[in-house]
């Protein structure tokens, strides 16, 4: 009997010594990294490609190929801010996915530490056997009570036993999960990079044709251009919306003063603007007069320009409504946001809006992206303050 109790424990030793090799965090070979990234440039440049000969017949109009080419902009840009999002996601999964398996292999660690130590136990006591247990007992009632105590503890080895087949079956299942999770991230990263490089090549297409387009300006100074023509329409539009808000207000002033309450008026003096590019303060181009960075382009800049990557939030400098939250030639993207009192910030060129009119926004809330769109050859916010139907120098209400 004991040669047969030291078998059933060496037996159970060589299931526990048996711990397959697995890899902590297995990739894919870097061959079908690259293959998969080739692959997934290609295809972005044949979209890029396809779009651009579509584009080819409006060349002529260089205004209608601008807007057609920032519509195109902007469709990549979003793609770009949902792969952002979905790989923040995965990388969070994966991080989530990892804290478990550093778990499970902590248990695993302990569970056979503790077997290890019944093994050694049973292997050390093996010269009392379980015959002798039950041979010495007493009575019937003894004899029943030690069998019956044998019973449990080969139950509870089996019961361990199965408990550490488990937690090595769990961790298999998390390596193997992160494995797909790192694969996934991986493809991400991948169509991110190939549609980044699309937007490059878009934005490079865009400045060559109003690099022409400045040609045409130049040789023709005395037409209207289809940039000027904007402008105009675009203040106009402003000044409409301006006076409009203008006349709702004074007669909310007057219902106020005839009901005998106190009417609130709002000023620039009593407004504490922020900065609305957080992640850049180089101010590329301030307000007022300048050389013009391309022809035909105005030489009294009605606001500041501020340098920024293509994408980077833009943020709301003070609390207010959206009036305007649309695409323009000239301006590209852009958003409106009065603030009461005859006063508005403008945010221009943006590549993608985020805040619609009508909505009432916070003071530093993300109302759109950083970008490129409109009469515009560099990522780049324009932000203007308006008093009172004229623009002012923001750099006297607002600093990084």
């Amino acid at each position: 009997m004991k040669v047969r109790m030291r078998c059933i424990v060496i037996a159970l030793a060589a299931v526990l010594a048996v711990t397959p090799v697995l890899p902590a965090y297995a990739t894919k070979s870097g061959v079908d990294d690259a293959k998969k990234k080739v692959d997934s440039m290609e295809e972005e440049k044949k979209k890029v490609e396809s779009t651009l000969k579509n584009l080819e017949g409006l060349k002529a109009d260089t205004a209608a190929y601008v807007k057609k080419l920032d519509s195109n902009l902007e469709s990549l840009n979003r793609e770009l801010s949902a792969l952002e999002g979905q790989i923040a996601a995965k990388e969070n999964d994966i991080s989530i996915t990892q804290a478990q398996l550093e778990e499970a292999k902590a248990v695993e660690t302990s569970q056979y530490e503790s077997m290890k130590l019944r093994i050694k136990y049973m292997y050390e006591k093996g010269d009392t056997n379980y015959i002798d247990m039950l041979l010495q007992a007493k009575d019937l009632s003894e004899l029943l009570n030690r069998a019956e105590y044998i019973s449990k503890i080969s139950e509870y080895d089996r019961m361990m036993l199965d408990q550490y087949v488990e937690t090595k079956e769990e961790i298999t299942s998390h390596e193997q999960q992160l494995e797909e999770e790192h694969e996934q991230l991986v493809d991400m990263q991948t169509a991110t990079q190939a549609k980044q490089a699309s937007v490059e090549q878009l934005m490079s297409e865009k400045t060559k044709e109003l690099k022409n387009y400045e040609s045409k300006i130049a040789s023709a100074e005395n037409e209207i251009s289809e940039y000027e023509k904007d402008i105009k329409a675009q203040e106009d539009q402003i000044k409409k919306m301006e006076a409009e808000i203008k006349r709702k207000e004074e007669e909310a002033r007057k219902a106020a003063e005839a009901a005998g309450k106190k009417y609130n008026t709002v000023s620039i003096g009593n407004i504490k603007f922020i900065w609305p590019c957080p992640s850049s303060s180089r101010v590329t181009s301030p307000f007022g007069g300048r050389s013009s960075p391309t022809e035909g382009a105005s030489s009294n800049h009605q606001g500041m320009d501020i340098g920024a990557a293509s994408g980077s939030n833009i943020i709301a400098a003070a609390a207010g409504e959206v009036i305007i939250s649309t695409y323009s030639y000239s301006a590209g993207n852009y958003i409106m946001i009065n603030h009461g009192g005859g006063v508005y910030t403008v945010y221009m060129h943006c590549s993608q809006l985020i805040a619609s009119k009508g909505d009432k926004v916070t003071q530093g809330q993300v109302i759109a992206k950083v970008g490129s769109t409109g009469y515009s050859t560099g990522p780049h916010l324009h932000f203007g303050i308006r008093v009172n139907g004229s623009y002012v120098n923001p750099a006297n209400y607002v600093s990084p």
